[in-house]
This record gives C-alpha cells, sequence and structure tokens, in this order.
C-alpha cells in the first residue's frame, strides 16, 4: 500500500519506487553522486590506455589508474599516461594514479636496510612524476600503500577493552624484529610457584632492552677485569718505569729482564684498556643515539665528568678508574634499543613520505601531486586510523623541518605540508579488523582518527576476513557510518570503487551495483529517480530478490482481468487456429 512518507510498491517485490528519497548506504539526504564516483581499472596490464577507454564506455566520469604492481607499473610505455589525458579531455573525465604497492620503510622480512628505503623513494618519485602527466594542470591525489606486509602488533578485544597478544620488537639498529608473546614464568622463591607470574608482551620489550644491554656491557668487563688483574699485583713497578722512562734513565734498548717483563705487562695492560675504551665509547654512542631526552641530558654530564677526571689523572691506573665509573653511568642508562614495531616503522616511512612530497613540490610547484597514503589491510604495521594519524602528523613535520632548511618559509611549508601529504582510506582494509575480533564500533572509531586527512577514499567491500573486492553493500563494511564520520573531506573526496574480484568472478563492471548500493542520481543535477529507485534498476543485487523473478509476461497474461488470454479461454486475445487452445485438433 502506499504511504505518504514512504512509498513501498509492493512486500513481495521488494524494490523502492521513486516516491522514497532514502538512499542505500549514504548517510541520510546525501546520496552519493555517481560523478564523484571513480572505477579502477585492472592493474595486471601495462595497457592502462585500453583499460581507460573501456571503463569510459561505461558511462563513469572518474577513473584510477592503477600502477599497482611495479613490475607492471614500469612497462607502461612512455606517453600512454599523456594519451590517457587526452582522452579524459575529450570525454569530459578525470582521472587519478595509483602507485606501485612496496614497502615504505626499507624493512623486510630480514631486517632494516636504507638502501631498500631509497629504492622505495626513487620508485615512488617516478610515480609522481608519471602521475604528473595525467593531471599537469591540477594536484590530484596519487595513492602509496602505508605498508606492504610487515606485521604489525596483534591486538584483540577483551572485556576490559584491548590487549596485546603479540607484540613485534624492532632493533633500532639492524632493523631487524622479534615476536614477544605473553608468558607465565615460574621463578625460586615465589609465594604462588603454581600460578607463576605474567609477563606481557611489552613487559617483555623491557626485559629484553635491560638484558641486551646488560649483557653486552658484561663483555667488555672481561678485558676490564684483566687489566685490573695486571694493575693490582703490577700497578706500582708499571707506573715506576714509566716515570723513569720519561725521565730518561731507562735505555729501552738495553733492558734487563726485569724490565722487560715490566714492559710486557705494561702493553698488554695498555691493549686491555684501548679495547675497552673503544668499546666504551662505542656503547656511550648508542645510548645517546637512541635514549631519549633526559638520557641524553644525563650523559653529556657523564662526558663531562670523564673527561675531567681523565685530565686530572692521566696515569694508566687513573684511565682505568675513569673507564670504570663511565661504564658504571652506562649501566644505569639502558636505551631503547629495541622499540614496538610501529614506532620503528613510522619513523622510516614518515622519512619516506616527506621526502616523496617534497620533491614532487620542488619540481611541480602547484600542480604538485599529492602524497595520499592508503591504509594497508589490517593486521600489517600502521595499518590503523591511529597510526596512519601519526603517520601523517610526523610526515608533515619532516616536510617543513626540510623545507625550511632549504629556504621555505615555515608558513608556505605547512601550507604545502598540509596540502601534498593526506590519506586515501580503504574501507575493505579497515574492516578486516574483524578478523581479530573487532565490531562495527572500533572499525567506524577508526575512521574517525583519519577523517580530517582524507583527501581520498576506496571503496570495496567484504567479511572483514579476507582481503577480498566486492561492490559495496555485498559484504559487511560499515559503509554508511564510515562516511558519516569521514564528514565533509569524505564526501568532497573522489571515491574509488575497487571490486577487482567482483570483476574476476562475475565478468561484468561493478559500476551499476555500486551506484545502485549508494542510492546514486541518476541525472547529473542530483534530481532522481535514483539508481536504487527507478523501474528497471529497482530489481538490482541491493534490493532483495534479483532479477525480474515476475516477468512482464506474467502480468500481461493473468492481470488486468486475463484481459490477455486467448479468446478460446474468456480473454480478448486472438487465438491461434488449430492450436492446442483452439478446442479442435491440431491441422
Amino acid at each position: 500500500m502506499a504511504d505518504r512518507n514512504n512509498y513501498v510498491i509492493s512486500e513481495y517485490q521488494k524494490g523502492y519506487s521513486s516516491f522514497d528519497s532514502s538512499p542505500n548506504l549514504s548517510p541520510s539526504n546525501y546520496p552519493v553522486k555517481a560523478g564523484s564516483m571513480a572505477l579502477s581499472t585492472d592493474p595486471r596490464t601495462a595497457n592502462q590506455l585500453q583499460e581507460v577507454s573501456e571503463k569510459l564506455s561505461t558511462g563513469i566520469k572518474s577513473i584510477e589508474v592503477e600502477g599497482v604492481m611495479p613490475e607492471v607499473f614500469e612497462s607502461i610505455p612512455k606517453g600512454h599516461l599523456k594519451e590517457i589525458n587526452r582522452l579524459m579531455k575529450l570525454t569530459g573525465a578525470e582521472a587519478t594514479f595509483h602507485g606501485p604497492v612496496i614497502e615504505p620503510s626499507g624493512m623486510s622480512q630480514q631486517g632494516y636496510d636504507e638502501s631498500q628505503r631509497k629504492s622505495a623513494e626513487r620508485k615512488m618519485q617516478l610515480a609522481m612524476e608519471r602521475a604528473y602527466e595525467l593531471n599537469p594542470k591540477k594536484s590530484s591525489p596519487v595513492t602509496f600503500h602505508s605498508s606492504v606486509q610487515i606485521p604489525a602488533t596483534v591486538i584483540e578485544p577483551t572485556k576490559e577493552g584491548k590487549k596485546e597478544i603479540m607484540l613485534f620488537a624492532a632493533n633500532k639498529e639492524t632493523g631487524k624484529f622479534y615476536p614477544l608473546i605473553e608468558e607465565k614464568k615460574h621463578s625460586a622463591g615465589m609465594e604462588n610457584l603454581e600460578k607463576g607470574e605474567i609477563y606481557t608482551p611489552k613487559q617483555q620489550l623491557e626485559m629484553l632492552n635491560e638484558n641486551e644491554w646488560s649483557n653486552s656491557l658484561d663483555q667488555v668487563f672481561f678485558n676490564k677485569e684483566r687489566a685490573d688483574e695486571i694493575l693490582n699485583k703490577e700497578g706500582s713497578k708499571i707506573q715506576n718505569f714509566l716515570s723513569d722512562y720519561q725521565k730518561g734513565d731507562i735505555d729501552m734498548d738495553a733492558l734487563r729482564p726485569e724490565q722487560e717483563k715490566v714492559l710486557n705487562k705494561y702493553k698488554t695492560v695498555e691493549t686491555y684498556l684501548g679495547d675497552v675504551h673503544k668499546q666504551i665509547e662505542n656503547f656511550f654512542s648508542k645510548a645517546y643515539e637512541f635514549g631519549n631526552p633526559e638520557q641524553k641530558k644525563y650523559l653529556k654530564e657523564k662526558s663531562e665528568k670523564f673527561k675531567g677526571e681523565l685530565k686530572k689523572d692521566s696515569t694508566i691506573s687513573g684511565q682505568s678508574k675513569a673507564m670504570q665509573n663511565l661504564m658504571n653511568d652506562l649501566y644505569s642508562t639502558t636505551p631503547n634499543m629495541y622499540v614496538p614495531i610501529e614506532e620503528f616503522a613510522l619513523d622510516k616511512t614518515s622519512e619516506t613520505f616527506s621526502n616523496v612530497a617534497l620533491d614532487s613540490y620542488k619540481r611541480y610547484k602547484d600542480n604538485a601531486p599529492i602524497v595520499s597514503i592508503e591504509n594497508a589491510p589490517y593486521g600489517t604495521v600502521l595499518s590503523s586510523g591511529e597510526d596512519l594519524k601519526k603517520l601523517i602528523d610526523e610526515s608533515r613535520k619532516k616536510f617543513i623541518e626540510k623545507a625550511q632548511e632549504q629556504g621555505i618559509s615555515k608558513s608556505e611549508a605547512g601550507k604545502q605540508a598540509e596540502k601534498l601529504i593526506g590519506v586515501t582510506w580503504d574501507v575493505g582494509h579497515i574492516n578486516m579488523m574483524r578478523n581479530r575480533g573487532f565490531g562495527k564500533e572500533e572499525i567506524i572509531e577508526q575512521s574517525k582518527q583519519v577523517a580530517p586527512f582524507v583527501k581520498h577514499v576506496h571503496f570495496s567491500d567484504n567479511f572483514g576476513l579476507e582481503h577480498t573486492e566486492l561492490p559495496m553493500g555485498m559484504g559487511n563494511v560499515p559503509t554508511k557510518e564510515i562516511m558519516e564520520k569521514l564528514g565533509k573531506e569524505g564526501f568532497e573526496a573522489k571515491k574509488v570503487i575497487e571490486a577487482a574480484h567482483w570483476f574476476q568472478h562475475f565478468k561484468t563492471p561493478p559500476v551499476t551495483e555500486s551506484f545502485g548500493a549508494f542510492g546514486s542520481p541518476i541525472y547529473s543535477d542530483g534530481a532522481g529517480p535514483y539508481w536504487n529507485q527507478t523501474t528497471g534498476f529497482s530489481q538490482d543485487y541491493n534490493q532483495g530478490l534479483a532479477g525480474a523473478w515476475l516477468p512482464q509476461i506474467n502480468y500481461e497474461t493473468f492481470g488486468a482481468g486475463f484481459s490477455q488470454l486467448s479468446t478460446e479461454l474468456g480473454g480478448q486475445k486472438p487465438g491461434t487456429q488449430g492450436s492446442r487452445m483452439s478446442g479442435r485438433p491440431m491441422e
């Protein structure tokens, strides 16, 4: 029955009428316009020119050119992207670019490699250069993943909130990372030996830093103790020998056996202490480089103290004593050589993205392509909304610092950093939080974290367990709520339909399904009818029963008083002579 405010055709038809302006996935009163959505090309082919042409034939007005696979990206012939730009002008469409999916931090399963980070940076700069060919007169987003296959700290929901199940600790010096899990330990003398004591991954990280540091310093003690042992027994003889030598009372070419013995002892002590000094300097350097501000202040004071002690007593015994004091100071200053992998990756990844964005600005100024950082599938490092927010902040900070060093004013650097470094928010990737036990509320909250930074949105649906890409409305991504959290930035951003698995299995472009899911208006002026409302469009995937399950011929035959039946059956349609409906045998 018709309703004044919400007209419904019928229950069995499961469709919306053009009187109902409520969109499906879009926030109330805001159907997503078809013109604000883009369709991605097939990343498996270097013939992106043909891909763009085929996608434009669907009627869509925005295309995301895919350079996702590095080897395929570099197979796109020179001039093709310029030709795509010309094609866009002819059709009144526009294009964005998805850069190669490469690890920006320089990390791999083997650890960190600065040469790999620089290589990733150069590949991204090439992607920015080629993306500029698509839009030489406009800044447009170029999407890069925040990470690739580097594991993140495993966090799962609990009744109390969240719990770290596994933490990956990265060594700041080598970049190698190690898993740390919760452990139960039973120590001699503890009150409840049976129950034991639980050590969380964070506590394991603290213990790792302390044990690694103290064990490394303990190795220095071996040579130090050998030197001290000789000094305790022969120290006075060695000092007297050195004093006589300085006075010129000893002829080194005519040493007596006793003097040769003392000289050999001295050389042994000198070798031991020289080695100790080198190792202490190495550890001091590490402590200062990786220490926090308070530790650095403490080490500055101890450095001055060490210098004063050597100046005050330059004898070999005085040197040994000064080294001992410095070693004791280092024991009480444990630097965080191991940190959560997110902290290490954040530092290296922000270095890459800030360099790429600054290089883009220096080359192309106001028309520079935008570095738009996409959240990788949840479970890899820097894939949550919180981490991505930190990455944007740190990348912009480094961009400003480097730009100022090159003579750009702080205000201009800040303006360009905000413009040229942002987020591509992939709703399908963040939905994979469900694989860790999280629900819709946490997924929506993560989207809220990145809302101020959004430049671009990727639309793909899934069920949160595998990285699949379906048209929206076919999985359980809370798209409507996510878009509400993204707010103005999300709705103004270009929204790219990524549905590779739909195309792979069903062999049709996901345009109609996506427009229907978002209640997009058919006409560009925004007026109805909508893709999910009009007759002929209402029976799509997202409107219940798919397809014409009651064909029009059924209504013609059995509706309107059966007037379409043959005259022999009481209808008005002439029968066919000799048919089985005529009442006599067929001729």
